[in-house]
C-alpha cells in the first residue's frame, strides 16, 4: 500500500465536495454571476448535520439504512480506483466488476428508499433512475472491458493508464462513452439537472425529497464522492501519470479539469427531453461496444 494511494483516499474524502463547488462556480461565471463560495457544500452539510431527521410513518428501516449503505458502497468503489499512477488500495484481477457492482448497490438502495416512502412521486423518480441505470451500467462495463482487453489486464489498477496511446481509436471511443456515463451516473446535464425543482423533469433529486438532516447530508456527500470516483477513473485513462507524487499532482490537476469541463458542458448544453435521454445513453453503449470490437480485432 503506497503513500499516494492512501493520500488519494484522504484527498477524495476531504475534497470531493469541492468538485461540486467548482462546477457551480464555472456555471455562475459563464452566466456572468459571482457564484457561491467554494466551501458552500461544507456549510450546507454542517447545517444539515445539526438538524434532526424526520421519518414518515410509512417508511421502514430500509429508508433509514439507505444513506449509510449508499455512502459505504461509494467509499468501497473509491478504494478500487487508482490515482496518480499508483495502485488502488484494493486491487486484484476482476476488480472492475466489483467496482461496477458497488455503484449498482448504491443506486439500488436509493431506489429502495424512494419506494419505501410509499410516495407515487418518488416512485416515479425511482422508475426513471432504474431505467437510466439499466442503460448506463452496460455502457460502463463494456468500456471497462474494452480498456482491460487493450491493456491485457483485468484490474483497474493495471489498465487505468492512457490506453489511447496503444490504440487511439479504441481509447477515444472508450473515453467518449466514459464521459457520457460520468454525466448520466452523476445526474448532470444533459441527462438530469441537480438544481431543478420541476416535478416532471426530476430524476435523482425526487428520490431524496423525504430525506432530511444527517441522512440528506450523507446522500449529498455520497453524490460528491461518486463524482470524484468517476472523475478519477476518467483522468486515469485520459492522462499519462508517472509513478510517485508527480503523477499524483497530475491526477489532482486532472480532477480540477473534469469539474471545469462539467461546468462548461452544463453552461453550454441544454437538458435533453426525457424521451431523448435513453438514446443519449445508448450512444455511450454503442461507443463502448465499437471500442471493444475494434480491440478484439
Amino acid at each position: 500500500m503506497s503513500g499516494p494511494a492512501i493520500a488519494h483516499v484522504v484527498l477524495a474524502l476531504v475534497a470531493a465536495p469541492l468538485l461540486l463547488s467548482v462546477i457551480s462556480r464555472v456555471k455562475a461565471r459563464v452566466a456572468g454571476r459571482r457564484g457561491p463560495p467554494l466551501l458552500q457544500p461544507y456549510y450546507d452539510s454542517a447545517r444539515l448535520l445539526r438538524k434532526g431527521a424526520v421519518y414518515s410513518t410509512t417508511s421502514t428501516w430500509v429508508f433509514r439504512a439507505s444513506p449509510v449503505v449508499g455512502l459505504s458502497a461509494v467509499v468501497a468503489a473509491l478504494l478500487l480506483v487508482p490515482f496518480g499512477g499508483a495502485q488502488a488500495i484494493l486491487a486484484f484481477p476482476g476488480d472492475l466488476f466489483l467496482f461496477a457492482s458497488f455503484l449498482a448497490l448504491a443506486r439500488f438502495v436509493t431506489i429502495l428508499a424512494a419506494l419505501d416512502t410509499g410516495s407515487s412521486f418518488e416512485g416515479m423518480g425511482a422508475s426513471r433512475e432504474a431505467t437510466f441505470g439499466a442503460l448506463t451500467e452496460p455502457a460502463l462495463l463494456l468500456a471497462l472491458v474494452a480498456f482491460a482487453h487493450e491493456a491485457g489486464a483485468g484490474s483497474l489498477s493495471a489498465f487505468v493508464q492512457p490506453v489511447w496511446s496503444e490504440s487511439a481509436t479504441t481509447g477515444a471511443l472508450g473515453l467518449g462513452a466514459l464521459g457520457v456515463v460520468l454525466l448520466a451516473e452523476n445526474a448532470r446535464i444533459p441527462v438530469d439537472d441537480p438544481a431543478t425543482h420541476l416535478e416532471l423533469t426530476m430524476v435523482h433529486e425526487v428520490m431524496v425529497l423525504d430525506h432530511s438532516g444527517p441522512d440528506l447530508a450523507l446522500i449529498h456527500y455520497a453524490s460528491a464522492l461518486k463524482l470524484w470516483v468517476f472523475g478519477a477513473l476518467f483522468v486515469g485513462v485520459a492522462l499519462p501519470q508517472p509513478d510517485g507524487w508527480g503523477g499524483f499532482a497530475v491526477a489532482a490537476a486532472g480532477m480540477a479539469g473534469v469539474a471545469v469541463s462539467v461546468g462548461l458542458v452544463e453552461s453550454l448544453i441544454a437538458r435533453l427531453r426525457m424521451s431523448a435521454v435513453p438514446h443519449f445513453i445508448l450512444g455511450a453503449s454503442a461507443l463502448s461496444l465499437v471500442a471493444l470490437i475494434l480491440g478484439l480485432r
